[in-house]
């Protein structure tokens, strides 16, 4: 009887640990995401302003030619909403998240 016990506690054990490394591999890397994303939008240069309302970040740009639309949208953005040198992005919940590691890109 001990002996299956012992059994059920490191099969237990052995899905603990599975689950945990599930879960990091699926958290972003929200820094990471902020670079690519200022990069994708033309770089530093080419943002003018940005903000968050909710789950949008939105961003005034230079040249709105140079943000690559589609590679953000398959980063991860729910949809893109261009009016003029504007882009509303819908991010979700991460939208301020991202915003707050793009502060940290312009303070650098």
């Amino acid at each position: 009887m001990e002996q299956y016990i012992i059994q059920y506690i490191l099969i237990a054990v052995v899905l603990i640990i599975f689950a945990v490394a599930i879960a990091k591999t699926k958290k972003r890397d929200f820094k990471l995401d902020a670079n690519k994303l200022v990069e994708l939008l033309g770089g530093k240069d080419n943002i003018v302003k940005y903000e968050v309302n909710k789950s949008r970040f939105i961003v005034e740009l230079k040249d709105v030619s140079l943000a690559d639309k589609e590679a953000i949208q398959k980063m991860g953005a729910k949809g893109i909403v261009e009016i003029d040198n504007q882009l509303k992005i819908i991010l979700g919940d991460n939208a301020k998240q991202i915003k707050k590691y793009i502060n940290e890109l312009g303070d650098n």
